[in-house]
């Protein structure tokens, strides 16, 4: 009984460069995602009416560009961790 409430973010290397690297920020309830960030799209995607909703919001505000830092700050900075 109770809520599922979840939130995941990473980061996925395809090749040794710093240019294949894809930063993904995804909010899950219950088990459905409402929302994700995705580096390559460069901005939220809703798949339920809250995520279309909150997406829309989001990708007007702040949060957009502090998740576009995000791939900068958080998947470059630890890709020689994941090379080693």
């Amino acid at each position: 009984d109770g809520y599922f409430n979840q939130r995941v973010a990473e980061c996925r290397y395809s090749s040794k460069d710093l240019q294949g690297i894809e930063y993904i920020d995804s909010y899950v309830f219950n088990q459905v995602e409402n929302i994700r960030f995705n580096s390559t799209v460069g901005k939220y995607v809703g798949y339920t009416e809250l995520g279309v909703y909150n997406a829309e919001a989001w990708n007007k505000g702040p949060v957009l560009a502090q998740e576009l830092g995000e791939l900068e700050r958080y998947c470059k900075h630890n890709a020689p961790n994941y090379y080693s």
